[in-house]
């Protein structure tokens, strides 16, 4: 939890604040603005780890959008899902913008390599999409499922 705050601070001071304080040249008020991001970050994490689904995917989708906003659907590079914010995602809600993924993404979800997707595609353990690549909810499923037995 502590690398996922870290995370969050690190990619809101990137993103937010230092464009905010170039813009304010400078100002003051920014310093207070990090410290508040300081302590809501490490409550945002504890709500993605243990808040209730519906908690979880509330702020994960404000995260989300606030940092990384545009026009079209959210497209995160495949190494973006190995970091503690891409894990917690995969893990609350799968890919919160695609139905399907493709097995580099869904290998970087599992923390197993695509041809270790394709394995588990060939093998059933993984449904494909009609489209390609395999289903983002069965993933977060297997996810969920690992994370059981391993409790």
């Amino acid at each position: 939890m502590d690398e996922l705050a870290a995370q969050l601070i690190r990619l809101i001071d990137i993103r937010l604040l230092d464009p905010l304080e170039i813009l304010v040249d400078g100002h003051d008020a920014v310093d207070s603005l990090r410290t508040v991001v300081r302590e809501r970050a490490r409550s945002w994490a504890a709500t993605m780890v243990h808040g209730d689904d519906a908690a979880a995917r509330a702020v994960i989708v404000r995260a989300i959008s606030t940092l990384y906003p545009g026009d079209g659907p959210f497209q995160p590079p495949v190494d973006w899902w190995r970091t503690p914010l891409g894990q917690i995602v995969a893990r609350r809600m799968g890919h919160p913008t695609a139905e399907a993924v493709s097995y580099a993404v869904a290998g970087a979800m599992l923390g197993i390599t695509r041809q270790g997707v394709h394995d588990l595609a060939a093998r059933g353990k993984l449904p494909r999409h009609p489209e390609g690549g395999v289903l983002s909810a069965a993933v977060r499923d297997r996810l969920l499922q690992e994370g059981n037995r391993h409790a």
